[in-house]
């Protein structure tokens, strides 16, 4: 997901524990950044984190093997499944 670049920003506002600020400020003078710089990038890679997070899905070795057989021996369709197959089949037809 690209960040679209602007030349308009906006202003955040946070309240920070002294100790964590000096924490924070002697981590962004490490990395040769401003402290705004540095919260800004921090903010981001943890956003873009949460984000993969929410949308991918993790499995097991196991879990994993399981999914591959079920996709490819797949359970036979439930009878009101099959019935809605041929009913939507009839109805495609019917339109034609």
């Amino acid at each position: 997901m690209a960040i679209l670049e602007s030349t308009r920003t906006a202003r955040v506002e946070a309240r920070i524990a002294p100790a964590a600020l000096a924490v924070v400020r002697r981590a962004a003078e490490l990395q040769g950044r401003s402290l705004s710089d540095f919260v800004v990038a921090a903010a981001l890679k943890d956003a873009h984190q949460t984000i993969a997070d929410a949308h991918i899905i993790r499995l097991s070795v196991d879990d994993q093997l399981r999914f591959a057989e079920l996709l490819a021996s797949p359970a036979p369709l439930a009878p009101a499944m099959q019935r809605a197959l041929q009913a939507r089949k009839r109805l495609i037809a019917e339109s034609e």
